[in-house]
């Protein structure tokens, strides 16, 4: 019995894509625990990289919208911070946000892995969906690390749990089934006209995905330790014409914000060899979304315990009051 016919019996479909002219629109929240590919699977559904990715967990820090939009409607995600036990007023900030989404919006899509473990996270998780009004999705992410039959008892046990609209099993990484996930999505939003332009991808700002870019290099090359206390600020951001090839050029200078003293030598690196990868690796991601050459500069400096200031968390872009906008 293949997948698909395994999900039939179990009375579990993809959805199917709105087959009339009229249009609909809603918001559709990303939600579950850290590290779960929300991010990752947010950028393949929309087909463009706006959230930065890792595999450090919490790397979403922000709500971030973006926009998907064809011939059925618009679809306006909403990816948010995973939910965890915070450990400090960023911390907060961040679950705080993600929470406040599931109650914001006409569709959750809850993020799983394909384990039939339901841990401390998951279970907190439960816990807030409960009193969810909204129709609720289940994503089962990463089935291309499992065996197909392997599913349909990660459906089981989820299954007892609540009453899911629809379970749709996908992988981000490879994008198997995520047409079906939207197709599931647009079943469930109402008909209405749509909340952006037809072209509008996202609703951040330049300078705070360029800053995300540089953060997310950060994560891939630093140690365990540092990634959760840097935050990127960019100082100024120009674009200006070059004299020579008469292309646009955009000039960036940027800080990278840590917590310790000890933590700066780290990022820095012997000779400035790890910030020049860092700025190496952020300037071909930022060139790619701005479609512009790019000079970026970078700086490092200590802001000890800034995780735990609210002035420097809203100087951060980590702002409360913006979020509950």
């Amino acid at each position: 019995m293949n997948l698909d016919e395994m999900l039939a019996a179990s009375g579990i479909t993809g959805g199917a894509a709105a087959t009339n002219n009229n249009v609909k629109s809603g918001f559709v929240t990303l939600i579950g625990r850290p590290n779960v590919g929300k991010s990752t699977l947010m950028n393949k559904m929309i087909g463009q990289k706006i959230a930065i990715t890792s595999n450090k967990p919490q790397t979403t820090r922000n709500r971030i919208q973006t926009v998907f939009t064809d011939e059925r409607g618009q679809i306006v995600f909403v990816d948010t911070p995973g939910i965890h036990k915070a450990k400090n007023k960023l911390g907060e900030y961040m679950v705080g946000t993600a929470v406040k989404a599931i109650g914001d919006v006409d569709v959750v899509c809850w993020l799983v892995e394909p384990t039939t473990f339901i841990g401390e996270n998951e279970q907190h998780i439960i816990k807030r969906l409960k009193s969810v009004k909204s129709p609720i999705i289940l994503v089962i992410n990463k089935i291309d690390t499992i065996q197909k039959e392997e599913i349909l008892p990660v459906i089981e046990k989820y299954r007892k749990e609540i009453d899911f609209v629809e379970i749709v099993p996908v992988s981000a990484k490879s994008g198997k089934n995520v047409d079906e996930l939207i197709d599931t999505i647009f079943k469930y939003l109402s008909y209405g006209p749509m909340f952006y332009d037809e072209d509008t991808i996202t609703d951040q700002p330049e300078r705070q995905i360029v800053a995300e870019l540089i953060r997310e290099k950060a994560l891939y090359v630093l140690n365990e330790e540092i990634p959760h206390g840097i935050a990127v600020v960019i100082d100024s951001m120009k674009t200006r014409k070059s004299k020579q090839s008469k292309k646009i050029i955009t000039d960036i200078e940027a800080t990278i914000i840590c917590e310790r003293d000890s933590h700066k030598g780290i990022i820095i690196g012997k000779g400035g060899q790890m910030l020049k990868r860092i700025g190496s690796d952020a300037r071909y991601e930022i060139e790619r979304h701005l479609d512009t050459k790019v000079n970026l500069q970078l700086w490092v400096k200590v802001k000890k315990e800034w995780r735990d200031s609210d002035l420097l968390i809203k100087n951060f872009g980590y702002d409360k009051k913006k979020d509950k906008e």
